[in-house]
């Protein structure tokens, strides 16, 4: 049976963050995650990038990695990952099924979809069995179902900004608590982007933990690029390739860095400097500033799904525009319970043009009330048009010849299902 129809019947549980019922899962399966020494990720954005990093650069290593992330483009195999490549769906759906059968979906205070689906990443990780994971943190941190203390290696914090407040809390204050909750008694952490009212609350729990912690600035980017084509960054006198684009990239990318090497000090020695550099340069994230060909359209995909995000994709996309071609056209879904006001306000230029779309599958935002809303915001779009689905506004826009820059965002939802129909279709 594939996954999706495996996990189906815990659909209905929805998001219930805590601790009890995963704990009580892992000790029925005798605490596989004791025995997967772990790098711990968590933050609002750039979790992915940093995870994706230190898979790269620990696989280079000649290590078995485990990778745990979320959500998923495709399929759900994509979230666990081999040495970079999605564990074999028939080896993942053997540890669901063991899983499953300890915690059947009817019975009363079942487990989570995502609690079923973290314990069979551990059993799986346990049983391979890897020598190191790096495991994303799914929805804050403190209760979140990849919040286990042993044994942990370090952790980090990417960034920090007012996302899943309705679930979190409405301050950044009350969403850096839930953070800081993956902090663990003496082990290090390293801190990225994180605003001026939220580190008290980090450094706290810090003192709180005694945790070592390095508080990490960005890379320098440098002028100049390596035989691939990659551009060149600089951090801590290591110069080094950067294949995931973004200026925000030499902040997760430094954070990636100081992690490692912190974990060559505490004993991963295959981890040198020659193989740092060369697993950067194969650090792959798909969705996140991803450039695509269809229908002889060049189009570049990304999530977007927050503010921070969106800002961070703003700055990338700005940089390509230019007196020639100054505007841009967006390709836009996003779900209900984002806040569209701080995404439009970050995107939306004058004479751009905005193409709504539904994201299929999920609580999708009502496109007429996006309309309004965009143009409430920037009242000199050069148009607003809502349409079914994003190949048919794609379709539109084949049929214009436009020459602007085109990008699909907002929800990575829906860039999985525009990289889902496209390989069908391919």
């Amino acid at each position: 049976m594939a996954i999706a129809a495996l996990l189906e019947p815990y659909q209905r549980f929805g998001v219930n963050l805590g601790l009890s019922r995963i704990h009580e899962l892992l000790e029925k399966l005798d605490n596989p995650q004791r025995k997967v020494p772990y790098v711990h990720v968590g933050g609002t954005n750039g979790k992915g990038s940093v995870c994706a990093y230190l898979s790269a650069v620990l696989t280079e290593a000649g290590y078995t990695v485990g990778r745990y992330t979320s959500p998923h483009l495709i399929d759900w195999n994509e979230r666990v990952c081999l040495n970079d490549q999605p564990l074999d769906s028939g080896i993942f759906e053997t540890a669901l099924q063991q899983v499953i059968d300890l915690a059947p979906p009817q019975q009363e205070d079942s487990p989570t979809l995502f609690e079923v689906f973290t314990a069979a990443v551990w059993l799986c990780f346990a049983e391979l069995p890897v020598n190191i994971a790096v495991m994303e943190v799914g929805l804050g941190g403190r209760l979140d179902a990849t919040n286990v203390k042993e044994p942990c290696l370090l952790s980090i914090i990417t960034s920090l900004s007012r996302e899943h407040w309705q679930v979190l809390g409405p301050t950044v204050a009350d969403i850096a608590k839930e953070k800081a909750g993956i902090l663990k008694p003496d082990r290090p952490v390293f801190l990225g982007n994180i605003p001026a009212e939220a580190k008290p609350v980090f450094q706290s729990r810090i003192e709180e933990l005694d945790c070592p912690n390095q508080w990490i600035s960005p890379a320098l980017k440098l002028d100049q690029t390596d035989a691939n084509g990659y551009g060149l960054a600089k951090f801590r006198q290591l110069e080094y390739p950067l294949a995931l684009l973004g200026e925000f990239q030499l902040q997760n990318s430094a954070l990636a860095i100081a992690a490692l090497q912190e974990l060559q000090h505490q004993g991963w020695s295959k981890i040198t400097p020659e193989v740092i550099q060369s697993g950067m340069a194969k650090a792959r994230w798909p969705g996140r500033l991803q450039w695509v060909t269809y229908q002889d359209q060049k189009i570049l995909l990304d999530g977007a799904h927050n503010p921070a995000a969106a800002e961070a994709l703003a700055t990338f996309v700005n940089s390509l525009r230019s007196p020639a071609n100054p505007s841009v056209t967006w390709v836009m879904g996003m779900l209900s319970t984002k806040e569209h006001d701080q995404i439009f306000q970050h995107l939306l230029h004058s004479g751009d043009r905005l193409l709504l779309v539904p994201v299929p599958d999920h609580s999708s935002a009502d496109l007429g009330t996006l309309a309004t809303l965009a143009q409430q915001i920037c009242p000199d779009l050069g148009t607003i048009q809502t349409y079914n689905d994003c190949f048919e506004a794609l379709q539109t826009l084949s049929k214009t010849n436009s020459e602007t820059l085109t990008v699909l965002c907002g929800s990575l939802y829906l860039v999985g299902h525009f990289l889902e129909k496209t390989i069908a279709l391919s």
